[in-house]
């Protein structure tokens, strides 16, 4: 058969898939053979390269010009070369910069981008002549960084192809019946590729690779794509039309093939995976089988580690065999490390199962543990679209609990707020250990699968917080607890629906202070799935009682005594710096607040860890365009440096966390600043925090937080087995 080389290179991405081209019943039959990684490199890295070269003609080094001239830069950069790849008569294109503020005509500074700098910079960087074996660079961190994205490093575009073509050249060479097999057909997409001489480029690229073989003079042929930036949308629409009996369609069944690994008598070998494959390649989303010919051994109360793996290669192997993978051959995706939770003693049993698998149409692969001598069943979900960069990380232990152990804890609350409650007998008081000897685990080791069973348990029940006030303020608690951090969760957005009834509802007992006090413990726990409207009702409720100047107090509201307690005013912080996608007036007013309270006494670390949630440059879970200035959060940097605070972790993490670097001039404060706090840190006692680890997170913009540092940044441990993603 012949095959089809599709290269789309977009404004921020780029992508590279085969297509098979074959005789069937009713005429041609395309079918989609591979696809390569999810590349974050494109026009933009282009444009930035751009500007960094003319930043450096305008004003000697790259990285002076402020964010607002910076991205008038690169806009005009991105036209220039636009204009000058397809108008290659054209010598230069002019750029002007502008002055900065108060300096509009005086400072602003002109020169001209030209046909050889552009040709230079985007031909020999991004489109090179490179060999067939050529591999992009080996590091895995991240490279161009101007807009706080992580940037592939190896910028070479025809680098990444050469990469992908060697690594399915077995599968092609079955495929297409050629001992080497090269591409029929090209099809470019993407508006990066509008300009010919791109294209060109790319062509022979390829027609060098395989000059020896199909002739010095040969090209792929290219098919006509007369609006390359239009594909996306053009190529959903045909497939709309596809979906109605017309046109034709590519055959897409998954293009890997996934196993889950096993040991065996042979023992593991550096080279090789020993695994069985539960997922053949080819097969469509919401494929479902049981692994009923083979039996397998689980090791239940004691730590395991399922091991998942996928190839985009191997083409013979079936449902349920079991193979030696080579390393080279496979891709490693994120394990599961679980405990399978059996029987009420703690000795591990080793255990005979079967498997069931399913391939959803979300991503996932889902594997379910069956016992045979038992009714005990076990599921483990993997995220099949995400892939192990750094083999050495291990995901921190999670449980997978008997589901009759998970059955008891329900009716433990049942029995404490539902329809058959019994207060006596289940005083709300003793839920907390009553549900921990239920289920033998720790609360704060209970995985997020359990708490957010026992978190709809509870919302069933929502009517038993109002019994007494007690039975209020530990549903309110636990559900909180089991609902945090709002999302990373299936279904956790209709979770986040049902409760917020409770917000138009108010609390049954407003006039106790541990009651409120828990309702803001809860507003904070479950932020992060409140929609952005949600959390601006929450702002607007309370903020006459917090900033000072705002609109008159609102009279005989049990919910804001006429005192609040010290503890309950910090917990109503600590749940407003939690709500980010409040606008950034909004976070400014609180954090300017905030900041002139720090300089009454001595703070509380609770307040620096809400001002530094207000002003933080990389958000947990909000969008960018919500945090607040880079010049705001310099001022409030200045205060707190003034204030001559106590050299601990919370003071630490607040300097830090507002001035870290991000690789983004939009967000980062200047490096005059960033170097105070340096200084800062410098001076502090050796003991007094993690020096080197706050120093790591202040100027590598690439830097990531630890398990200790995402719970701090949370205010309270995460669930197991969730972290933070992070915008950056």
């Amino acid at each position: 058969g012949q095959l089809i080389l599709v290269c789309d290179v977009g404004g921020g991405t780029s992508d590279f898939s085969i297509v098979g081209i074959r005789e069937g019943a009713a005429g041609l039959r395309f079918d989609r053979l591979a696809v390569g990684e999810h590349l974050l490199l494109g026009g933009d890295n282009m444009d930035l390269t751009l500007g960094r070269h003319i930043e450096a003609k305008l004003m000697g080094q790259p990285g002076k010009l402020d964010a607002q001239r910076w991205h008038q830069l690169v806009y005009q950069c991105r036209q220039a070369k636009e204009t000058l790849l397809t108008r290659r008569e054209r010598p230069q294109q002019e750029i002007t910069i502008l002055g900065a503020a108060g300096q509009l005509i005086g400072g602003t500074r002109k020169t001209s981008l030209t046909q050889e700098e552009v040709q230079q910079l985007i031909l020999d960087g991004f489109f090179p002549r490179v060999a067939a074996n050529e591999r992009p660079g080996a590091t895995q961190r991240a490279g161009l960084t101007e807009l706080g994205l992580p940037y592939v490093q190896d910028p070479a575009i025809t680098r990444h192809l050469a990469a992908f073509w060697q690594r399915f050249r077995f599968l092609l060479q079955e495929e297409s019946g050629r001992a080497i097999p090269y591409p029929d057909f090209v099809l470019f997409n993407g508006g990066t590729l509008v300009p010919s001489l791109l294209r060109d480029r790319m062509k022979e690229v390829v027609g060098d690779w395989f000059a020896q073989d199909a002739g010095t003079d040969w090209l792929p042929v290219e098919l006509h794509n007369p609006q390359p930036e239009l594909a996306v949308g053009m190529g959903a629409a045909y497939f709309g039309l596809v979906r109605l009996g017309m046109g034709v369609r590519v055959g897409s069944g998954s293009p890997r093939s996934f196993y889950v690994g096993v040991e065996t008598d042979a023992g593991a070998s550096p080279t090789e995976h020993p695994a069985v494959c539960v997922i053949p390649r080819g097969v469509e989303e919401g494929f479902e089988a049981r692994l009923s010919e083979l039996s397998f051994q689980v090791r239940t109360n004691q730590p395991v580690a399922f091991q998942l793996y996928s190839s985009s290669t191997r083409l013979g192997d079936k449902l349920g065999d079991v193979v030696q993978l080579p390393t080279a051959e496979v891709t490693v995706l994120p394990p599961i490390n679980t405990v399978l939770r059996y029987g009420r003693r703690a000795a591990a049993v080793d255990l005979p199962v079967q498997l069931g698998v399913r391939l959803t149409e979300i991503g996932t692969l889902e594997v379910w543990c069956e016992a045979q001598q038992s009714e005990h069943r076990w599921q483990l979900q993997f995220d099949v679209r995400q892939v192990v960069n750094d083999p050495d990380a291990v995901p921190g232990l999670t449980e997978t609990i008997d589901q009759a152990l998970v059955e008891g804890a329900q009716a433990l609350i049942r029995h404490t707020f539902g329809a058959e409650a019994r207060p006596d007998e289940f005083p709300p008081e003793r839920l907390r250990r009553a549900l921990e000897e239920k289920l033998t685990v720790a609360k704060e080791d209970w995985p997020t699968t359990l708490i957010r069973t026992l978190a709809d348990e509870l919302l069933e029940a929502m009517d038993g917080r109002a019994i007494t006030a007690e039975h209020e303020a530990r549903w309110l608690n636990l559900l909180g607890f089991c609902l945090r951090p709002g999302y990373g969760a299936p279904v956790d957005d209709w979770r986040i629906k049902r409760i917020w009834q409770l917000h138009f509802q108010g609390l049954t007992f407003p006039r106790q202070t541990q009651n409120r006090t828990e309702w803001w413990i809860f507003w904070r726990r479950v932020a992060g799935g409140l929609k952005a409207g949600h959390q601006m009702e929450i702002y607007n409720g309370v903020r006459s009682y917090l900033v000072s100047g705002a609109k008159q107090k609102r009279r005989n509201n049990p919910m804001f005594p006429s005192k609040l307690s010290a503890g309950e005013e910090l917990e109503i912080w600590l749940a407003l710096a939690s709500l980010e996608w409040l606008p950034v007036q909004a976070k400014v007013e609180l954090g300017r607040t905030l900041l002139a309270q720090l300089g009454k006494g001595t703070p509380k670390s609770q307040q620096l860890w809400a001002l530094s949630r207000f002003g933080a440059r990389v958000p947990v879970y909000g969008p960018l365009d919500r945090l607040i200035p880079a010049t705001e959060a310099q001022a409030w940097l200045q205060k707190l440096l003034a204030l001559n605070l106590e050299p601990n972790s919370a003071t630490a993490h607040a300097l830090v966390l507002l001035a870290r670097l991000t690789g983004d001039r939009a967000r980062d404060v200047s490096s005059e600043m960033r170097e105070q706090v340096t200084q800062w840190l410098h001076r502090a006692p050796d003991d007094a925090f993690k020096r080197a680890q706050m120093l790591e997170l202040l100027h590598n913009a690439h830097s990531t937080l630890d398990q200790e540092e995402q719970d701090w940044l949370f205010g309270e441990a995460l669930p197991a087995g969730l972290s933070f993603s992070h915008a950056e």
